[in-house]
């Protein structure tokens, strides 16, 4: 598998969903529009600058968007179904957004507020497009499972990209069944720099970004391994690697959420945390270096063939 050019890219993500490849495109537009905006307001909400968190959301949409759409077109999902949960996530973020950024604008928290009536009414409607962005992605997900595309690697990278993406999402959830993000700790206590994560307690947002963002980075190394030469890295090998990175990335969302439930600040991990990381590490490890200690061999133990020059022709005519 030869390594894609930008430009091709681009073109498959564009064809891949009108409605997503839209939506990717208007929030770039909306992030660099922000990024102007946050050093011109000085506001500052829960101890960070007033547009940050509508910058964060619309970076992280546009990517979304943007793997959901170019994968759409790499596998090729044909019928209708796939189509129709394309918009209803494109329309769903959109409104998520509006309301994000409307807020902003007012200059009041857009998550967990119970202020008036209004704002209430508008998270209840933030909490209902989370439920419909993750039945969306689940319906795509499980027709995925269905479909294969021309790489393996980069088939089961988009599968698993999806689910560990699906979990991330699902973190959402325990954010609202905990009425907010940060355990442990005020909501607006001292965070991280840009990210805003909470320096003080444990904080679910950092297990939902990680999860979600899996839908780009499987695939992107599943790119990257199509770089490493086959007589290096057979298919069955690049497919095992992604299993490998996949069944990592899944256990570093838990791990995380995990912590962040137990009210651990991200950079002050417990004694606890830091063994089941280590062996996290140790056990990814040791598979990537069995995987790579076999990868010279297909499936079976058989050793890969040399290529063989081409037999002589014997002729059976009676020599003259």
């Amino acid at each position: 598998m030869s390594v894609r050019p930008v430009s091709t890219v681009l073109a498959e993500t564009r064809r891949g969903h009108p409605g997503l490849f839209g939506l990717a495109v208007a929030m770039a537009v909306l992030a660099a529009v922000l990024a102007i905006l946050l050093p011109l307001d000085d506001r500052v909400l829960l101890g960070a600058p007033i547009w940050l968190k509508p910058l964060k959301f619309a970076l992280s949409i546009a990517l979304y968007a943007a793997a959901l759409s170019w994968m759409l077109a790499r596998i090729d999902l044909p019928g209708r179904g796939a189509r129709r949960s394309g918009w209803v996530i494109s329309v769903a973020a959109t409104v998520e957004m509006v309301i994000i950024v409307g807020q902003a604008a007012r200059g009041v928290r857009s998550h967990f507020n119970d202020s008036t009536t209004f704002d209430i009414a508008l998270f209840a409607l933030m909490g209902a497009t989370i439920v419909v962005l993750w039945l969306a992605t689940l319906g795509i997900a499980l027709r995925f499972l269905r479909r294969s595309g021309p790489d393996p690697a980069t088939t089961w990278a988009v599968r698993s990209g999806i689910a560990v993406s699906l979990l991330g999402m699902a973190v959402g959830f325990l954010m609202i069944g905990a009425d907010g993000h940060v355990v442990g700790a005020p909501e607006d206590s001292p965070g991280l720099a840009f990210v805003g994560w909470s320096s003080l307690g444990g904080d679910l947002r950092i297990g939902h970004f990680i999860g979600m963002h899996a839908l780009q980075v499987l695939p992107l190394l599943a790119a990257a391994l199509a770089v490493v030469p086959r007589r290096l890295l057979d298919d069955g090998a690049r497919v095992r690697l992604i299993g490998v990175a996949a069944a990592g990335y899944t256990a570093t969302t838990l791990l995380l959420t995990w912590q962040a439930l137990r009210g651990q600040p991200l950079l002050a991990p417990d004694a606890t945390t830091l063994v089941a990381a280590g062996l996290l590490v140790a056990a990814v490890t040791i598979a990537v270096a069995v995987v790579l200690a076999g990868a010279g061999a297909p499936a079976g133990g058989e050793s890969v063939p040399e290529p063989h020059p081409a037999p002589t022709t014997v002729s059976t005519a009676p020599a003259p």
